[in-house]
């Protein structure tokens, strides 16, 4: 097992079979991932932990993914959309915490076409020129995402969930193909985007050879950002009796993925703070280096769920901005303002 760290550490990839073997080691060698991996995190980026403030702006979709609780298909979510007015009330908000990236995210909402995304996109850049902006809202034509970039947008995360076709095809309706999903990335590459992918941990019929597909595709895509976390289900989807996925192997892919791409930014994520108390703390530990606290409006905020019994809906952004400070500095880190961009060499200057 050393050898195949050494290596992955040394090529940032491993043969399919490689990477299985990895994916099932033993305690001992997920350790000795996890202090490689913290290693090549603190070359990159010290003890500072990058915060994103997310905004969850609609949750109308019109795709029906098997896994998620805001699927079209299910009546039972109370729908919502926010405002411009109050989307840029919660930019507001977060600028006067610390924070320096937005996220916005939501479901396909048709809603929000081209033109209405383009100015909510110029607003929040023409406010807050010193910010950089995330959009996380799904499949959309290459067209549609260079406006965006034209308008203002920095980075683009997209999930692809799962890079093995067949297993894809088992947690989407027909409609959808991770032939198209690997198309809107490369397209979000070749615009000039940072560009973020990733997939849930433990999701069904989820396997180590479709894991291995997946490290394997980041490896190929080199993104700069990953967002990985645990499957949780959702009580109205079809996965509503599926086991969870789990801590250990979401922190052991976290490890790998920081070793395979040293200076990726690689969040903690809600996911990870559901399933443990400390999930947050234990991401962190394994490589990770961002944080993404909820802007979103109160009122809102139990309504974006895509799986159930997800944290921090509760919490005014402040006391969330205080806690999560106070959490990362119990480990011995601290929270960075600033856009967080990703390295593209060791950091000299420890944040």
């Amino acid at each position: 097992m050393n050898k195949l760290i050494g290596k992955l550490k040394s090529t940032g990839t491993l043969s399919k079979s490689e990477f299985i073997e990895l994916i099932g080691c033993d305690k001992k060698t997920a350790e000795k991932l996890r202090k490689t991996a913290e290693a090549i995190r603190d070359e990159y980026y010290g003890h500072g932990i990058f915060i994103r403030g997310l905004i969850e702006f609609s949750n109308y979709c019109r795709q029906d993914c098997l896994y998620c609780g805001i699927r079209r298909s299910n009546k039972d979510c109370s729908r919502y959309r926010l405002t411009e007015d109050e989307i840029l009330s919660c930019c507001k908000e977060g600028y006067a915490l610390g924070f320096r990236t937005f996220v916005l995210q939501g479901g396909e909402d048709p809603y929000f076409n081209d033109d209405r995304m383009s100015a909510i996109i110029d607003m929040i850049k023409s406010e807050f020129p010193d910010c950089a902006l995330t959009l996380s809202l799904g499949e959309k034509s290459y067209d549609s995402y260079k406006r965006f970039f034209d308008a203002g947008a920095d980075r683009y995360l997209l999930r692809h969930e799962t890079a093995n076709a067949a297993h894809y095809a088992r947690l989407h309706p027909a409609s959808q193909t991770f032939e198209n999903r690997k198309n809107c990335l490369y397209d979000l590459k070749k615009i000039g985007y940072q560009v973020g992918c990733g997939f849930m941990v433990g999701s069904p019929y989820q396997t180590a050879e479709t894991l291995a597909d997946d490290l394997l595709f980041i490896s190929e895509l080199k993104p700069q950002m990953v967002g990985i976390g645990p499957f949780i289900h959702h009580s109205e989807t079809p996965f509503r009796d599926f086991p969870d996925g789990t801590l250990e192997q979401t922190l052991l892919l976290l490890s790998i993925i920081r070793i395979m791409l040293p200076a990726v930014l690689l969040p903690a994520t809600t996911a990870l703070a559901t399933i443990h108390p400390k999930g947050r703390e234990l991401g962190i530990l394994a490589g990770a280096n961002v944080v993404m606290p909820n802007l979103s409006p109160l009122g809102v905020r139990k309504n974006y769920q895509l799986y159930d019994n997800k944290v921090c809906t509760g919490d005014e952004s402040a006391q969330c901005r205080l806690c999560l400070e106070k959490r990362m500095e119990a480990i011995g880190f601290h929270i960075v303002t600033g856009r967080g961009d990703p390295r593209q060499t060791p950091n000299n200057t420890k944040e």
